[in-house]
């Protein structure tokens, strides 16, 4: 269990109340820099809860520091399934291990319900979220979206178009049961790969003409590595740049 910056541990549980819930809204604003227009409403939440969602926020002495929002889905031929749409955490928590606490647990209320799949999706520019859904929870990626949401107003994006890879959690398979254990899942072949420069971020702010032709570049090589039925089956960091390492890979 991550240690907090109060007296105790990080406590992960479900958000009950509706002050618990604002809270979450709020924090949406301080992580993301959102405008208000942009905000996932109270009402969201509310709906989430009573229709099979999930909302679940991390705790410090009481405090809320992160927070978690998923919405049920289905696929077509009736395959239920969890979309992840939010996980937030402040910055001064980050590092400690608490996204990870918000996944799991996530993973263990889905889990007792029989819900095999839980999707999100993520900027491909951000490498430490990568390495997070692929090395420390197993998911693996398919598919991916051009522009989703549009232009946003958070600083986190940059004034970049929104292009998003799709994460697939398979949260009962084996792969995700090696990660979740903390052993070496079998990864199979690697045949491609996708750089994405260590300093994108810095390049963001500072060249965003170049920000904008490494982003264009990288989403072409996705769309047609997932055309030929490749997947995104692992990452690997290094100093200079974060790489996706693409493969065959079948469903367990």
């Amino acid at each position: 269990m991550a240690a907090g910056q109060g007296a105790g541990p990080i406590e992960v549980r479900h958000l009950t109340t509706l002050e618990e819930l604002r809270e979450a809204v709020r924090l949406q604003k301080v992580i993301w820099g959102f405008e208000d227009i942009e905000l996932l409403p109270l009402r969201l939440f509310v709906v989430a809860q009573k229709v099979g969602g999930q909302t679940i926020g991390a705790f410090d002495t009481g405090r809320m520091v992160g927070f978690l929002l998923a919405i049920p889905g289905l696929k077509h031929g009736k395959t239920m399934y969890l979309h992840s749409h939010m996980m937030g955490v402040l910055e001064s928590y980050r590092n400690l291990g608490v996204g990870r606490m918000l996944k799991l647990k996530q993973r263990e209320e889905a889990l007792t319900r029989g819900i095999q799949l839980i999707e999100w999706t993520f900027d491909p520019l951000e490498i430490k979220n990568a390495f997070f859904n692929m090395e420390r929870l197993g998911a693996v990626v398919r598919r991916f979206v051009l522009n989703q949401y549009g232009t946003t107003s958070s600083h986190l994006h940059g004034g970049l178009p929104t292009d998003r890879c799709v994460a697939e959690w398979y949260i009962s398979s084996e792969r995700v049961h090696a990660i979740v254990d903390r052993r070496a899942p079998e990864r199979g072949q690697v045949t491609e790969r996708i750089a994405v420069p260590a300093n994108i971020a810095e390049i963001r702010t500072n060249e965003p003409r170049l920000a904008r032709e490494i982003q264009a570049g990288i989403s072409a090589r996705f769309i047609e590595y997932f055309g030929r039925g490749l997947a995104v089956i692992g990452f690997e960091k290094t100093a200079e740049e974060g790489v996706y390492l693409l493969g065959p890979w079948d469903s367990e």
